[in-house]
């Protein structure tokens, strides 16, 4: 055992003994750090193998670097930077215990959020063992300071060092692919934080976020007012007059958007295994005060869910690569339906039964002006209760009513759904119908999670109405993007009773329900071509919000004059007369393709293809130049991010406050209507 010792002994005292002892040291405390202190959410033997080795490549590459210092700088430089990353590693941990999210570059230096946040709270969530992050880092000093371990000055030929930094890369390079292929799109289409701490690690996620924030920033820094003329040039001739009929019809009311997680708009009165699928929502479809539209059409890109909030409160596209809510969320000027809202008497919450920081939400509906974000913070957590990507709605819908109670009234609300998401997966004791026959396991269980988001909303309304709000309230729901994506052509062939299903049927099956409901609403079915981009023009018109000064890219669906092509994120359009997919023209009416166009037609397609170049080009202008903050339409004021703050006990206090502010709660002399909430969900069950 002397020998043993001796000889590692003898290790530690050369350089690169020294060096190995670093990283295991660091990894091990990274490790540590990752399962004790963050809810990283890894599944399975894949994610748990790459959350565990993903500290080595960027520790290697960065302490490596000592490698190539001569004598007493090496040792130096290495615990330099062993306690500087560190330190990074320490406060990512107290950020992530406040917020759920991990620091940014664009939040530390743009918003002041940081400090705004934390401040005086810092002392209030810090916990001993968050000191455990430093204990490395003095082991190394302890060991150097009594002469346990002597420096090594003899210098290390280049090429050591040099072989050091390919290992770094080559280690990256695997790690990278293989997070690849456990979650494509990784970089391209970030969904949270969280995912590139998991598979690449924190150094990686700080350098990935640096890169993002320099292109933000070097777009923002190039653009100026000027930028902006052409925008409200091209929003000014495309204005077309709001419906004078609706005008106001809502005014004073509130106002409820169920997102409808990936629900397309075959589901509506569709049937499999003898019955209905969606029985709740076909009846809301069909009733004399709803506002249905059977031509309404998703537009996102990549972003997906986070393309279809962008449109929807800001009337603004999502971006061609990657969701503008990560990128440009946080530090972007945005002029925002829930900031609308509440610069009109409204008081603006969103509901959402996951983590805060998925698509950043934690940090863009601060810049949106949203004043309450009841995320999954709020709510009651058991594992039964969350399937896939955060609360089942059934429970998620039953727990929002708690807060929505205590809203003051007139509110502006959304509800974000989440149990019908991809690959649409439900417990047993949650299913009440088969899953189709199509043979693909991807379409197959749709009908089961849609069936029972259905039967979530049906609850949900039922509240609404015996808890006397519904009289008071305007709902829209609208589908965020489609469910089945053209890559399950022959499954949805038979799914839909169809010989084939091309890229033209592809185009159509684009289209997810909008359907806007009142009491007193003069409803029914409206044909017009219309898309997410046109949601808030329509709804602002309907509560009586002129929007003629604003930069919005839609229009009022009802308008009369309503131009009706409708632009997709890649280029390709819908309209009622013509359908563009890649470099194929179809006729809209038939289905056949426009092999030999006649003049009149070549003119019309190429107007109708630069008209949709052209909106998708200035909307992509606005938000990568950050270009609203040289504007600011009358009746409207600034957000500004520091007033806002998602926490809990805060929310709880302001709801609190605000007790007398006309809430549901207020009006039933504090008596909770949440009594009348009825759900079968079985894990609620006593």
């Amino acid at each position: 055992m002397k020998t043993v010792g001796k000889k590692i002994r003898g290790i530690l005292n050369t350089r690169v003994g020294f060096f190995m002892l670093a990283i295991i040291l660091f990894w091990l405390k990274t490790w540590w750090t990752y399962l004790n202190k963050f809810n990283l959410g890894a599944k399975g033997s894949i994610q748990h193998l790459l959350l565990m080795i993903n500290p080595f490549p960027t520790t290697i590459l960065l302490f490596g670097i000592a490698l190539y210092l001569a004598g007493r700088k090496s040792y130096i430089y290495l615990l330099l930077i062993d306690f500087v990353t560190s330190f990074w590693l320490f406060a990512n941990v107290l950020y992530y215990r406040e917020f759920s999210d991990f620091l940014s570059i664009n939040l530390i230096k743009g918003s002041g959020a940081v400090s705004n946040n934390l401040g005086k709270s810092i002392l209030g969530i810090l916990d001993p063992s968050d000191f455990l992050i430093f204990l490395d880092v003095l082991i190394l000093i302890l060991l150097l300071a009594f002469k346990a371990i002597h420096m090594d000055v003899r210098p290390i030929k280049k090429r050591y060092a040099m072989t050091v930094t390919a290992i770094a890369g080559i280690l990256f390079g695997f790690n990278l692919s293989f997070a690849e292929s456990d979650r494509s799109g990784l970089l391209t289409r970030t969904f949270d934080n969280n995912y590139i701490v998991k598979y690449l690690g924190l150094n990686a996620y700080t350098v990935y976020d640096g890169v993002k924030a320099a292109q933000s920033n070097a777009a923002k820094n190039n653009a100026n007012a000027s930028d902006l003329q052409s925008v409200q040039k091209y929003i000014k001739e495309n204005h077309v007059p709001v419906n004078a009929e609706y005008s106001g019809v809502a005014k004073g009311k509130n106002v409820i958007i169920f997102h409808l997680e990936s629900f397309q708009q075959f589901l509506i009165d569709f049937k499999w295994d003898g019955q209905e699928v969606t029985p709740n929502l076909n009846k809301i479809y069909h009733e004399s005060d709803t506002l249905s539209f059977d031509n309404f059409f998703n537009q996102v890109g990549t972003g997906k869910t986070a393309d279809a909030e962008m449109m929807l409160e800001n009337s603004l596209f999502g971006l061609a690569e990657g969701p503008a809510m990560v990128q440009y969320g946080t530090t972007n000027t945005f002029q925002a339906a829930p900031a609308i809202f509440d610069q009109n008497g409204y008081t603006s919450a969103a509901f959402h039964g996951d983590v805060p920081s998925f698509w950043n939400r934690d940090n863009t509906y601060k810049s949106w002006g949203y004043d309450y974000f009841f995320s999954s913070n709020y709510y009651p957590k058991k594992s039964a209760y969350s399937i896939g990507y955060g609360l089942k709605d059934k429970i998620f819908l039953k727990d929002a009513a708690t807060y929505l109670e205590q809203l003051p009234q007139p509110f502006y609300a959304k509800l974000i759904t989440v149990t019908n998401h991809y690959p649409y997966l439900l417990d047993k004791q949650n299913q009440s119908i088969a899953k189709t026959d199509t043979g693909d396991s991807t379409v197959d269980g749709y009908v089961q999670t849609a069936k029972y988001l259905d039967q979530s909303v049906g609850e949900f309304m039922n509240w609404l109405n015996d808890s006397g709000l519904a009289k008071n309230t305007m709902i829209v729901f609208y589908g965020d993007h489609y469910g089945i994506s053209g890559n399950h052509k022959k499954a949805v062939a038979k799914l839909l009773d169809k010989d084939s299903f091309n890229n033209f049927d592809n185009a159509q099956f684009q289209r997810v329900p909008l359907m806007i409901h009142m009491p007193g609403l003069k409803g029914g079915v409206n044909h017009t071509y219309a898309g997410e981009i046109d949601v808030l023009p329509t709804l602002l018109n309907l509560v009586g919000i002129p929007d003629n000064d604003r930069i919005q890219f839609g229009q009022d669906i009802l308008s009369p004059q309503k131009n009706q092509t409708v632009a997709f994120r890649n280029g390709d359009f819908v309209s009622p007369e013509y359908t563009k997919v890649g470099s194929a023209y179809y006729n809209t009416k038939n289905g056949e393709a426009l092999k030999h166009p006649t003049v009149t037609q070549k003119k019309t397609l190429d107007q109708m293809t630069n008209h949709v170049a052209t909106e998708l080009s200035l909307s992509d202008r606005v938000i990568t130049g950050d270009l609203l903050r040289f504007y600011t339409p009358k009746d409207f004021k600034k957000v500004d991010k520091q007033n806002y703050s998602y926490k809990k006990s805060k929310a709880s206090k302001t709801l609190k406050a605000d007790l007398d502010k006309n809430s549901l709660l207020h009006q039933n002399d504090g008596n909770s209507t949440t009594d009348m909430y009825k759900t079968d969900a079985p894990e609620l069950q006593k």
